[in-house]
């Protein structure tokens, strides 16, 4: 079995009055592509912000890479985000700059290497993710939806993270750029050896792409496992995404 590489023990989240997790847990393992599912309002962004230091849970114990995130120091705080990469659900690239400026912005900051290395590396990362080598020239608002993604991806991927962290990567695509993109993160993954955690609502991701996730609902974690492992639990909520049937489970 994979060691774990993120476990959340008993988180509880809320804002204000509002309880958002009830004593929520989970575990991630190394190199598995690993997704949270759920309906609008489960917390399945903000388990994932609270995953990479954007917001913090009321109590419980939250482990990056071995590390208590309740515990952390500004220096391995620090040091942790280089391990990690973040696409979010709009790409967020810097509008002002082109998907090659937005890429290397990230080894100017974090790193000391020589403009000639950087630019290199630069077209290195836009080759990784399929985009042709004149993206780099372009700017976020010439680019297709699945370019923007593509580009967004090349950024987290800058310095080699050992974790991968995606918001609704598919959102907004049609579903045969949705397949092609699933089918790089997982070509990806097995490539550079990488930790990937997704928040999706597509069911395709989920039967395609993923090795386990955790379905949330009711302010807790519904079930756990592989899609087959899952589907064994008797749960109103996963009667509602999934229909048995397709999945030749039967009822």
């Amino acid at each position: 079995m994979n060691s774990i590489i993120i476990e959340a023990r008993d988180i509880v989240t809320a804002f204000g009055d509002m309880l958002i997790h009830d004593h929520i847990n989970c575990s991630i393992r190394k190199n598995e592509i690993y997704a949270l599912l759920g309906g609008s309002g489960s917390g399945k962004s903000t388990l994932l912000r609270e995953m990479i230091l954007l917001q913090h849970p009321k109590s419980g114990t939250l482990k990056v890479l071995g590390i208590d995130l309740n515990t952390i120091t500004p220096l391995e705080a620090q040091n942790l985000r280089r391990q990690w990469g973040v696409l979010f659900q709009s790409g967020a690239l810097y509008s002002s700059l082109t998907v090659g400026e937005n890429i290397a912005m990230l080894y100017h900051e974090y790193t000391d290497l020589p403009p000639k290395l950087i630019n290199e590396l630069v077209g290195i990362k836009i080759d990784l993710v399929g985009l042709p080598p004149h993206a780099r020239f372009l700017y976020p608002s010439e680019l297709s939806g699945g370019m923007v993604k593509r580009a967004a991806l090349a950024r987290a991927l800058a310095l080699d993270p050992k974790l991968l962290f995606l918001d609704e990567p598919t959102s907004g695509l049609d579903p045969l750029s949705s397949r092609q993109f699933d089918t790089l993160i997982a070509q990806l993954r097995d490539l550079l050896g990488l930790t990937v955690v997704m928040v999706t609502h597509d069911l395709d991701t989920i039967h395609h792409i993923i090795d386990r996730f955790a379905l949330l609902g009711e302010k807790k974690v519904i079930a756990e496992g592989t899609l087959n492992e899952v589907l064994q639990y008797n749960h109103p909520i996963i009667d509602y995404f999934f229909q048995r049937g397709s999945y030749g489970i039967k009822d």
